[in-house]
């Protein structure tokens, strides 16, 4: 008689468990051992965004919205979920989690927050806080109608392959010269403050560099 195997379904749950906690400690520290670059105040909108991070089937990924057509700003554009800083909101990270619920509908309670990134100016007035948050995963997302179309589960491997990846130093925005660069997912464009977001992010923890 065969001995029947008997299968761990625990075993999966534990690897995630493990690697999740792995990239955690390393984000917690390349941070901590880094000075972040603050902008100084120029007058612009403070905004923030979550850079929505986590594991599916093992794998790293980044979670982006598409903007919905409606949306006073950046019509149809990718981008991490946020806004600008209200009056009630006593600090950036708040912003970043309140908009977060408000556009996909992730409960704060469920990001575990790790940091921010530097600052970014925007070319249209905004000073952006990128704020670095682990959601789980799968999720009962909830979007907001009004503003997000549909919600991109990016894998980090393919922000990573060059082959996805453009930049123009020469990139002339409103008579002004603009760092401009583009991640390529699939049918989507990941560009502007939010391509260089996502680069920022890419150099720092994944020490991805474009030029070498």
């Amino acid at each position: 008689m065969c001995k029947p195997v008997i299968f761990d379904t625990n075993i999966a749950d534990k690897k995630t468990h493990s690697a999740k906690e792995k990239l955690k400690d390393k984000i917690l520290n390349l941070l901590s051992n880094r000075e972040r670059i603050t902008a100084k105040d120029n007058g612009s909108i403070s905004a923030a965004v979550l850079i929505p991070i986590f594991l599916k089937r093992g794998e790293e990924h980044l979670l982006f919205t598409k903007r919905t057509e409606t949306v006073e700003t950046h019509k149809g554009q990718v981008s991490f979920p946020g806004g600008v800083r209200e009056k009630t909101d006593i600090n950036l990270e708040v912003t970043a989690l309140r908009e977060a619920c408000e556009e996909i509908g992730i409960l704060r309670e469920d990001i575990e927050t790790m940091g921010a990134l530097d600052d970014f100016l925007t070319g249209t007035g905004y000073c952006i806080y990128p704020l670095i948050g682990f959601i789980p995963y799968p999720y009962d997302f909830k979007i907001s109608m009004e503003e997000v179309d549909e919600i991109l589960e990016v894998p980090i491997s393919v922000l990573l392959d060059k082959r996805n990846y453009i930049e123009d130093k020469n990139y002339i925005y409103k008579g002004k010269p603009y760092d401009y660069c583009a991640f390529k997912y699939g049918n989507h464009n990941i560009w502007g403050t939010t391509g260089r977001i996502v680069r920022n992010f890419l150099t720092i923890f994944y020490g991805w560099n474009f030029n070498d």
